[in-house]
């Protein structure tokens, strides 16, 4: 039977454990990249009627001068306020579910396609990925990354990833773990499941 959409990855990981560099991997070997996030924030952006719900229910301050999605004051809001922040969810899951149903769809005929989100339930509960990766890294080694890349600072950094899904619970969803830390080489585990996405090598 011909599949009518591609193969569907989701790639998942804490802060700092390198999601997004694996994502950038897959991107080099040509498979179609959707990133969650960033996409949650252009619509929170430009989408008219998303824009138009989030200041019904946050007021016009959810927006700076420049008219664009602020983000430290809807976190001031929402992250002591859990009604509040499931209905700012409410409001922006169904977007990014609907956006990436349409980028599925411009991208049939890829053989698969990858979507990296922070959050992410296990393969097919409540989404349609076929299988979940997870990228995993130790703690220590995520906090040096950030305070390398980002203008946090360590109790920022240890606050933040508190506040995420624990690594135990991340690998309860995961199809499979590729392992980031300073001894495990990266490429070759892309690769590797690059191989079993194209149907090219069966799941040991």
């Amino acid at each position: 039977m011909v599949r009518s959409k591609p193969l569907q990855i989701g790639v998942t990981g804490g802060i700092g454990s390198g999601k997004s560099m694996v994502c950038q991997l897959f991107a080099c070997l040509d498979i179609p990249v959707y990133q969650a996030d960033s996409r949650a924030k252009w619509l929170s952006n430009y989408h008219v009627e998303v824009r138009r719900q989030i200041v019904e229910l946050l007021g016009p301050q959810a927006y700076n001068d420049q008219g664009l999605y602020d983000t430290t004051y809807v976190a001031s809001q929402v992250f002591q306020n859990e009604t509040l922040l499931k209905q700012l969810n409410a409001i922006i899951h169904p977007a990014v579910m609907r956006d990436t149903n349409e980028w599925v769809e411009r991208n049939a005929t890829s053989p698969y396609v990858v979507k990296e989100a922070a959050i992410m339930n296990a393969a097919g509960q409540g989404n349609s990925l076929d299988y979940v990766v997870v990228v995993d890294a130790p703690v220590e080694l995520r906090v040096q990354r950030i305070l390398q890349r980002d203008r946090r600072t360590e109790q920022e950094i240890r606050a933040i990833i508190t506040r995420q899904v624990s690594d135990e619970s991340r690998r309860g969803i995961a199809d499979f773990v590729i392992t980031n830390d300073e001894s495990s080489r990266l490429i070759p585990q892309v690769l590797d499941l690059h191989q079993i996405f194209l149907g090219k090598r069966k799941v040991v």
